[in-house]
């Protein structure tokens, strides 16, 4: 039988289980996928955590890239035999086999490989919607990317860059700000030691950036805030060092008349129309050689705790996928 990672309840990494699982035969609507490599992301910790809630028991991770073995009735969108890859649906994807609503596969073009194809697609989308739709950023802006290093913020900042906009980005070591300059930052913060609402408006003339993206949450919110100029942009896709403490809306008119916004992938991407022109997009900058996906870390998909362990301990850059 295939095995697959899964949780029984919600706590640290070593709630993630390592069970024999039985798939069965793909239904109306679904594909069955033997998966070459599963991407990791770090809303899989939110959800193993419990700090974005999930019915018990559960598969955990979102993202993979495989072959698709057989469909069920009514599946017109891939066949067996397809390399595939997703990034949403029903959450399973820590597994060597799985069925998948076939609504959600995207066909993997010639010339990106499976590691690629499952360490890009969640955070590429990601970093799409943000940079081209909840803020579309133009050439000569300035803006402002926190975890510039992480995986999301490697793909977006080489993104920003290839859009001609300037970007300043935030790390938390020298290690990964070198990371960071090499992957489109003009300038970085080591947000451990440096004040970052300081040193943007130092580097904007005092002016701020029109829109700031977030992923850390409650260490960087109201600092963050600060580094808006007015009529500013707070995108707040990410709690890595936790929830955003409730605050007081008035701030964001004491701030500058600043808007918020809270935005998912899933919003973004809730049509098969939108999957699909947001993930050609990527596909497109990945092929233009104007992004390039570095799979820094690769895991046997069986030391799935060991995972979990590293990236909540800040000691992976870019992007972690696992084999099977």
């Amino acid at each position: 039988m295939p095995k697959a990672v899964r949780i029984t309840e919600t706590g640290g990494p070593e709630v993630l289980r390592w069970d024999e699982v039985e798939v069965g035969a793909p239904g109306a609507g679904q594909a069955l996928v033997r998966h070459a490599a599963v991407g990791v992301n770090f809303i899989d910790t939110y959800h193993r955590s419990g700090l974005y809630p999930v019915p018990l028991p559960s598969g955990i991770g979102s993202e993979a890239a495989g072959v698709v073995e057989a469909v069920g009735p009514g599946v017109t969108v891939v066949r067996p035999g397809d390399r595939v890859v997703y990034a949403g649906g029903p959450r399973g994807a820590y597994a060597e086999s799985r069925l998948v609503p076939a609504e959600v596969l995207l066909p993997i073009p010639a010339g990106i490989d499976d590691r690629t194809a499952a360490a890009v697609m969640l955070k590429g989308m990601t970093a799409q919607y943000l940079i081209r739709r909840t803020y579309p950023v133009k050439a000569g802006e300035t803006v402002l990317f926190h975890a510039a290093a992480g995986g999301v913020g490697l793909i977006a900042c080489q993104w920003l860059k290839a859009l001609g906009a300037t970007v300043i980005g935030t790390v938390g070591s020298d290690e990964k700000a070198a990371i960071a300059r090499a992957h489109g930052c003009d300038h970085v913060i080591v947000s451990t030691r440096e004040d970052t609402a300081a040193r943007v408006k130092e580097l904007t003339g005092g002016a701020g950036v029109p829109v700031v993206y977030d992923s850390v949450g409650k260490d960087t919110f109201l600092n963050s805030l600060d580094c808006l100029r007015p009529l500013g942009l707070m995108v707040s896709f990410g709690n890595s060092s936790g929830k955003v403490t409730p605050f007081d809306l008035t701030i964001l008119s004491q701030k500058g008349s600043l808007f918020l916004t809270r935005p998912t992938l899933a919003t973004y991407t809730a049509t098969r129309a939108d999957l699909e022109a947001t993930a050609n997009d990527v596909f497109d900058v990945l092929r233009s050689g104007a992004v390039k996906v570095e799979v820094r870390h690769v895991y046997p998909l069986a030391d799935a705790q060991q995972v979990h362990r590293d990236l909540e301990g800040r000691r992976t850059v870019g992007s972690v996928v696992m084999t099977p």
